[in-house]
């Protein structure tokens, strides 16, 4: 039987999964897989399984934000996912990050999808293990990877990015970023804290490895040409960092 809205099936889908915002990143990740087959493309959610140095991985996508990426979780748990890792970009609060790595170990649920499911002081935190394993494995690339404190928002035109609306409204988006670097935040997604939060719920390993792309309020962007190289480079990372900690848990 397949799921509702990503049409998959325990039969088709690995239990490990790397998610991905962007449908289309999901076509990058499949380029690495051997003998990749097509699960579906349904709606946000485009979802292939193939093998990567030997392990059998589903990679997929969520759209964006909190509510579909816990619908692509609820349906991969459904089809006997054991591990997720979520790899995508994020919006850092540090002028001197851009493009480098990062690995949160913990998110600041300020989403509304997560308080759906346990109330406010369930902390979102990933799995030390697979933090670990992604920080080693992006690091011994050759790449700056930092740790640290991530914040998932729901709104991107009224809290991370200035808009018409948002300037008419008069509503100061720098000043609700102050606050969260104030609070030790370093970067800034819309998934990772429901990931997180589900991944727990779930018993299932989870963790994120993004991207710097921009800085606050797309404030400074990464070229195109540099981001696509290093969009891909996060794809193979993804990648690496999923086989490697397979294969230590498999050794243990």
């Amino acid at each position: 039987m397949k799921t509702l809205y990503m049409k998959a099936s325990k039969e088709a889908v690995s239990p490990y999964v790397i998610f991905s915002g962007d449908p289309w990143r999901v076509e990058v990740l499949k380029s690495y897989l051997d003998n990749p087959k097509h699960v579906a493309f349904s709606r946000e959610f485009n979802t292939w399984t193939g093998h990567y140095h030997g392990l059998l991985v589903t990679v997929t996508s969520t759209g964006i934000g909190s509510p579909s990426a816990a619908i692509a979780m609820e349906e991969m748990f459904e089809c006997g996912m054991k591990v997720a890792l979520r790899m995508g970009t994020v919006m850092s609060l540090h002028d001197d990050r851009l493009g480098h790595f990062f690995v949160p170990k913990q998110s600041l649920r300020l989403d509304g999808t997560s308080q759906t499911y346990v109330e406010p002081g369930f902390e979102a935190i990933a799995d030390p293990d697979l933090v670990e394993t992604i920080h080693q494995v992006v690091t011994k690339a050759g790449f700056e990877c930092h740790y640290g404190l991530n914040a998932t928002l729901d709104g991107f035109y009224n809290q991370m990015r200035e808009s018409a609306l948002s300037k008419l409204r008069g509503i100061d988006i720098y000043k609700r970023i102050d606050e969260l670097r104030q609070q030790g935040v370093d970067g800034i997604d819309m998934e990772s804290a429901t990931i997180f939060v589900l991944g727990r719920l779930m018993g299932v390993k989870t963790a994120v490895l993004t991207l710097a792309t921009v800085l606050e309020n797309l404030k400074t962007t990464m070229e195109p040409q540099f981001r696509t190289e290093a969009e891909n480079m996060l794809c193979k990372l993804a990648l690496d960092s999923m086989s490697t900690y397979a294969r230590r848990k498999s050794n243990e």
